[in-house]
C-alpha cells in the first residue's frame, strides 16, 4: 500500500478535541529524541511532514496526519527523561495517558526504541503499563543501521529477555532505519492488512 496522500490536520493537548473518531488511527510514541518524527517522514516520503528536532521534548502535543483519506497516523510527545520542568512532564504525560486510554478509534501504538541502547526502565516500565491497561501495542526499533547486525542482533536478544520477565507472549516487533528505509514495507504491510479487516 503506498502512502499516496499525507497531510497535517491538528494539534491538540486534549484527545477529546482530535478529529472524529471514525478512521483507524495509529500511533508512534517512543523516549524523548527516539527518532520518531524521522521514520514517520519515512513511512510517509515527506521529509518535513513530522518536525525534526535534535532537541528532545520538543514534541508537546497530539499531533494527527490524514493518510491516503482512510486513516490517522498519530505523532504523539515523547516519555521519559527530557530538559523540561517536572510540572511540564507530568502535563505531557497525563496528555498521553488519557489519549492511550481514552481513544476509541486507537487501533495499535507504534512503541519506538532506540536499538543502540539495552533494555531501559523507563520503556519497559511504559510497555508494562500498556499490557496492564490492555492497549496493543507492537514494538518498533529505530537506528538499526548504527549498529553492526552482530551488536543489534545482541540487543534485540537482551529486550527480548526482559520481557520474557513480565510477558507471556512477546509483541510484534519490527527493526528500522530512517535513512535505509528499512522496516518500511512491513510497517506499511501490517498497517493495510489491518485496515482491510477493520469495519470503518
Amino acid at each position: 500500500m503506498p502512502i499516496n496522500s499525507s497531510k497535517f490536520l491538528m494539534s491538540n493537548t486534549d484527545y477529546k478535541k482530535c478529529p472524529a473518531p471514525n478512521r483507524p488511527e495509529y500511533a508512534f510514541i517512543g523516549r524523548s529524541n527516539v527518532g520518531k518524527s524521522s521514520l514517520i517522514n519515512m513511512l510517509t516520503e515527506r521529509k518535513s511532514l513530522a518536525k525534526v528536532s535534535g532537541r528532545p521534548g520538543k514534541t508537546q502535543l497530539i499531533n494527527h496526519f490524514e493518510i491516503n483519506d482512510f486513516w490517522y497516523l498519530v505523532d504523539l510527545p515523547g516519555y521519559g527523561y527530557a530538559k523540561i520542568s517536572k510540572t511540564l512532564i507530568a502535563k505531557i504525560n497525563k496528555i498521553i495517558h488519557s489519549y492511550i486510554l481514552g481513544r476509541e478509534n486507537l487501533v495499535c501504538l507504534f512503541v519506538l526504541v532506540d536499538c543502540r541502547h539495552e533494555p531501559q526502565k523507563v520503556d519497559m516500565d511504559f510497555m508494562n503499563w500498556l499490557g496492564e491497561n490492555g492497549i496493543p501495542f507492537q514494538i518498533v526499533f529505530t537506528k538499526a543501521d548504527k549498529l553492526t547486525k552482530t551488536k543489534l542482533h545482541t540487543n534485540l536478544s537482551f529486550y527480548k529477555e526482559e520481557l520474557l520477565k513480565t510477558w507471556e507472549e512477546l509483541p510484534r516487533m519490527y527493526v528500522t532505519s530512517s535513512s535505509s528505509r528499512l522496516g518500511k514495507d512491513e510497517l506499511i504491510s501490517f498497517i493495510e492488512e489491518t485496515n482491510e479487516e477493520l469495519d470503518y
